[in-house]
């Protein structure tokens, strides 16, 4: 049996090797950071999952996922985002809400519990705030975007994933109608890192500091085809 704290940590690893802005080296002390742990503690943590054969720990070099570990990650990953979509399209709840409680859920529901929650959303691949769904095989398929800070005056762009890290923030888009799926338009950037004048869906207009518009991942709408 994998502890809940292990597979924690083995999930934390995966979404820094792999997420929407990954790091070339997973170090002890962005773990601990991210785990909000000391390093001392996340050090002792990482020895025992290299133990276990689920990481390949080498102090002062960094941390990687062996095939078993990146596994059981997936496997977390998937309980967490199919629980957030659950939360989010079938109980009403907030996007700033979802990731707090599918933490609480994600180590104790059974496959079968998962596999009906999957059917009932319709086998979805990507969880509210447009973040992929690993599949049960445990494929995923990570989109390459552009983040808002860096996209000039005059372009259109269509937001496809929000990060979940902080709540306070998701709530403060939400006042904005900023969520995966809707469109934005930069009207105009302020010099010297100032903020963007944002317009979303065509119709409210905004300004935003580039801290939050580089927690929102876009492609230009022409994408769309």
């Amino acid at each position: 049996m994998i502890s809940q704290s292990s597979q924690d940590y083995l999930k934390t690893i995966y979404k820094l090797t792999y997420g929407v802005r990954p790091v070339d080296s997973v170090t002890t002390s962005l773990v601990a950071e991210k785990m909000d742990v000391a390093p001392a503690s996340a050090t002792n943590m990482l020895k025992k999952l290299d133990e276990m054969k689920l990481v390949e720990h080498t102090p002062y070099q960094g941390v990687f996922l062996t095939p078993t570990g990146r596994r059981v990650a997936l496997e977390v990953i998937r309980h967490h985002r199919l629980l957030e979509l659950y939360l989010s399209e079938v109980l009403g709840y907030d996007l700033d809400k979802v990731d707090a409680e599918a933490d609480r859920l994600e180590h104790v529901i059974s496959e079968e519990f998962e596999d009906k929650i999957d059917a009932v959303l319709g086998h979805p691949t990507v969880d509210p705030h447009g973040a992929p769904i690993p599949g049960k095989d445990g494929s995923i398929e990570h989109g390459e975007y552009l983040v808002l800070s860096d996209i000039l005056a005059g372009e259109c762009v269509r937001i496809r994933q929000v990060s979940d890290q902080n709540a306070e923030m998701l709530r403060y888009m939400g006042t904005m109608g900023i969520k995966p799926n809707a469109q934005i338009e930069v009207v105009e950037r302020a010099p010297f890192n100032g903020p963007m004048e944002i317009v979303v869906e065509g119709d409210g207009s905004y300004s935003i500091g580039l801290e939050v518009a580089g927690h929102i991942y876009v492609s230009p709408r022409e994408d769309e085809g």
